[in-house]
């Protein structure tokens, strides 16, 4: 078996926890191979002792092998991008701080890469967003696992977003932005605008807009088998187009198509994971007194 290790910066109480996790892929003889600059981080703190072969992108990754994403939910939007369309297992521990999509906590990592090398381990599906533009701002990194962002940029004045669901005028929307969220998202930018949750095998988008002129104009699911365009106006000359945490700046009256990517994420979850308990700790459920 071949795992893959991909991860930023974090704070030294993981230290010793990411030595015990590399600990145990060295003992059940896993070969074992860092993301480049990642590697060095290990090295430069003493979490490692020896070099590992190294990588920059998916090519060295193959059907069967599997990624852990040390970090928080950021690191694991950027795993997902080095990823991309091979469809690699993730498997993300919390070395960050909220850690929603990053469901186990670093304390536990052994016990979770325990629980992986011995098959006690499902697979989530998770459908992401797809962006296309004439001009392909984002390259072929024009997906993302949380959410599409159209929002104002220059000005304080609201933008106008007309959006057409498979060809057929929706709305027109007059916002200082509009999310297009997928279920695993809608745990974030979406739910602080007022979307609601949704479990994240749901095969829907949510479209949220932010700040809307017209108050009547709430949230709207829709199936993710549809293809929305968005189409732009307002009195600056820019807006600003976001995939998870990349950005450009877009010109008005550029047109955008959104739509499910044609791959997946796949989350590893492990023993003991419950999307419920989840919602329940981060969302601080029930710490009202009265529950």
């Amino acid at each position: 078996m071949k795992i893959a290790l991909f991860g930023r910066k974090f704070e030294e109480k993981c230290f010793d926890p990411v030595r015990d996790i590399i600990g145990l892929l060295n003992d059940r003889g896993v070969e074992i191979i860092i993301f480049e600059d990642f590697h060095e981080f290990l090295i430069q703190k003493k979490i490692i002792d020896k070099s590992y072969t190294t990588f920059k992108d998916n090519g060295i990754l193959n059907e069967g092998d599997f990624l852990i994403s040390l970090g928080g939910d950021g690191t694991l939007l950027e795993a997902v991008t080095i990823v991309q369309h091979k469809e690699i297992p993730i498997l993300a521990i919390n070395a960050g701080r909220l850690g929603f999509m990053a469901a186990t906590p670093i304390e536990a990592g052994v016990k979770g890469v325990e629980s992986l090398l011995d098959d006690k381990y499902v697979i989530e599906n998770r459908n992401l967003v797809c962006c296309k533009t004439d001009s392909k701002l984002f390259g072929e990194l024009n997906f993302g696992l949380n959410e599409l962002a159209l929002q104002k940029r220059d000005t304080s004045s609201m933008i106008v977003i007309h959006a057409y669901l498979d060809g057929e005028f929706l709305n027109s929307y007059w916002v200082d932005g509009l999310i297009v969220s997928t279920p695993t998202g809608s745990t974030g930018y979406s739910l602080s605008c007022g979307g609601p949750l949704m479990m994240p095998i749901t095969n829907n988008f949510i479209l949220a807009p932010v700040n809307p002129h017209n108050l009547n104009v709430r949230p709207l699911i829709v199936p993710d088998s549809s293809v929305l365009t968005l189409e732009v106006e307002g009195r600056s000359a820019k807006v600003l187009l976001s995939l998870d945490s990349r950005s450009v700046s877009v010109p008005m009256k550029t047109r955008i198509t959104v739509s499910k990517a044609d791959f997946s994420c796949k989350l590893v979850q492990v023993e003991g994971y419950s999307y419920f308990n989840t919602l329940r700790s981060k969302l601080n459920w029930g710490l009202d007194t009265r529950n």
